[in-house]
């Protein structure tokens, strides 16, 4: 038996969508919010150019912020990029927390914040939700002397419901000023709702705020493994100080830089995603399946009043090679979750929904 003794962290460990499935080799994968239409033209083009891979990535990527700031309006120094923005999630916990802190998540929430936080010792407190939305007078219920930081989404996953701009606003101004709100933007931007704001444009001057943005989604460039955090520039220098020194590889800074120049690429994805999006749903509520409004790029299909049950759907979908999200992991019970996909993979869905429900 081995003497070395390592530390037991219980938790339970992130399980992505399934992306296989077995003997079948023409697999329609909607189970992870990826890209519907793949990435920009501009974005292959760059990647396609030789990069020297014998030299190490900028480890500030200097470029991509640049472009970032430029973009968005946003103050260069108060940037950091990442190794996706788990990455951001990781060293946000590793700078904040320490053992018997507490955390603040909604009840069904992105699965890495509780992970992490598990991992720097912090005790995870839920938020219950009322109608699988985010309940900003459950979170304050929830706020104790121990609590160090807030995470949400808005919108949220694997929900698809979001805070409007008000809520939102609400939140942060009956937070104790001491507790940090974490706001990931990971989908705004196929969001058009008329009473919705991101958190990067609500809360860009904070001081106690700290707003993630991804390039897995819109941008397609979720293999990449790149994304983005903004705050007060006190802790971001503070996160600089223990990120690890070449996080973001040459390839990736690259394709994000080209991703943000292609506002044709953006605005077409997100007119495919409201078309599609509105379309499905509609579809679904003809076979009484509930779904959230239309806003990310995503549906949560609710199966409680609908004649076959979720896990009967998913069996059926993936013998036909659908794969949809399973929601055990975030103990929603008798649901799917669908993401958007392309034209085919679309009408594939509503190919085999249609078959489903004709043959009982």
């Amino acid at each position: 038996m081995s003497l070395l003794k390592f530390k037991k962290i219980e938790i339970e460990t992130y399980k992505p969508g399934k992306s296989k499935l077995y003997r079948l080799k023409n697999i329609t994968k909607l189970s992870a919010n990826e890209s519907a239409l793949g990435v920009s033209n501009l974005v292959k083009k760059e990647i396609n150019k030789k990069t020297k891979i014998s030299s190490y990535p900028d480890s500030r990527s200097k470029s991509l912020r640049i472009s970032i700031s430029k973009k968005f309006k946003c103050k260069f120094e108060n940037i950091i990029c990442g190794a996706g923005s788990d990455e951001i999630i990781q060293i946000i916990c590793t700078l904040f927390l320490k053992p018997k802190d507490e955390v603040v998540v909604p009840q069904y929430s992105f699965l890495m914040y509780r992970i992490y936080a598990k991992i720097a010792g912090a005790k995870i407190i839920y938020a219950n939700e009322k109608n699988f939305k985010i309940s900003v007078n459950e979170i304050l219920k929830k706020v104790s002397k121990k609590t160090k930081i807030v995470f949400l989404a808005n919108p949220n996953n694997p929900t698809g419901t979001y805070l409007e701009k008000k809520e939102l606003i609400e939140l942060r101004n009956k937070l104790r000023n001491n507790i940090l709100l974490v706001v990931d933007d990971a989908y705004v931007e196929y969001m058009r709702n008329k009473n919705y704001e991101s958190g990067l444009k609500l809360f860009k001057n904070k001081n106690n705020v700290l707003i993630l943005r991804t390039f897995s989604k819109i941008y397609g460039l979720a293999s990449l493994r790149i994304g983005w955090g903004y705050g007060p520039k006190n802790i971001i220098d503070a996160m600089y100080k223990i990120k690890p020194p070449f996080n973001v590889n040459t390839k990736a800074e690259v394709a994000a830089v080209a991703a943000l120049k292609d506002k044709n690429f953006i605005k077409k994805s997100v007119i495919h995603n409201l078309f599609w999006a509105k379309k499905l749903k509609k579809i679904f509520e003809t076979y009484s399946i509930k779904t959230n409004e239309v806003s990310a790029n995503f549906l949560l299909l609710n199966f409680n009043k609908c004649k076959f049950s979720a896990s009967y759907i998913k069996k059926k979908l993936e013998n036909n090679g659908i794969i949809l999200r399973g929601m055990q992991s975030y103990n929603i019970k008798n649901a799917l979750r669908l993401t958007i996909g392309n034209t085919d993979a679309n009408n594939k869905v509503i190919k085999n929904f249609k078959k489903i429900f004709r043959s009982r």
